[in-house]
């Protein structure tokens, strides 16, 4: 059965809507926390309130869809690195994305597990998602010999995830510490035997 024009344009509208949405909503939980006012997202999408109702019928619809979308985004990140730059630059080019990524979330993700659960599918296979990504940058620095062989991708998470925490008052210092952090996860250079 085929569509017509107007049900294809309509289809389309929806998908500039629904992205537009997605965009104001990211930047409104960044500047202003998981509790965002939705007519305010709905103002800066440049559509009406009912429209964003349609598209994500209750607050948490729409906080998870835009954490979805970031995970995606930081995830997606990763493959353009690994195409355009050494291991070594694409590991710590992730690194500096997944912790600009933590840095807009204001408590996007608390709000979400507070909700749903930290076991739900969301929650899991968005950590899934940036496990895996880190663990493919991270296998091809290692391969590399650009970082050492003792990390792991839990490290490498746990590690962005405490700097991202202990610099929210002063995000200045975040890539400085990020820079600290790629230093020391160089492999050693006195021939010290790295644990494994």
């Amino acid at each position: 059965m085929s569509t017509t024009t107007n049900e294809a344009r309509m289809r389309a509208d929806a998908r500039r809507s629904r992205a537009k949405l997605l965009e104001a909503a990211t930047a409104a939980f960044a500047e202003n926390g998981a509790d965002a006012p939705l007519d305010d997202i709905a103002r800066r999408a440049g559509v009406g309130i009912g429209t964003l109702y349609r598209h994500f019928p209750t607050r948490i619809d729409l906080q998870a869809a835009v954490f979805r979308s970031q995970v995606q985004s930081v995830c997606a990140t990763a493959d353009d690195l690994i195409a355009t730059a050494t291991p070594e630059q694409a590991f710590a080019g992730w690194l500096r994305a997944m912790a600009a990524y933590l840095i807009t979330k204001r408590g996007l993700s608390s709000a979400l597990i507070a909700t749903l659960g930290r076991d739900c599918e969301l929650i899991s296979s968005c950590w899934m998602a940036m496990h895996d990504t880190a663990e493919r940058l991270l296998a091809q620095a290692q391969q590399a010999g650009v970082v050492r062989a003792d990390v792991s991708a839990e490290d490498v998470l746990r590690l962005a995830h405490g700097i991202v925490v202990t610099t929210e008052h002063s995000p200045e210092q975040t890539d400085r510490l990020l820079s600290l952090v790629l230093d020391g996860l160089r492999p050693r250079q006195d021939g010290a035997q790295e644990a494994k």
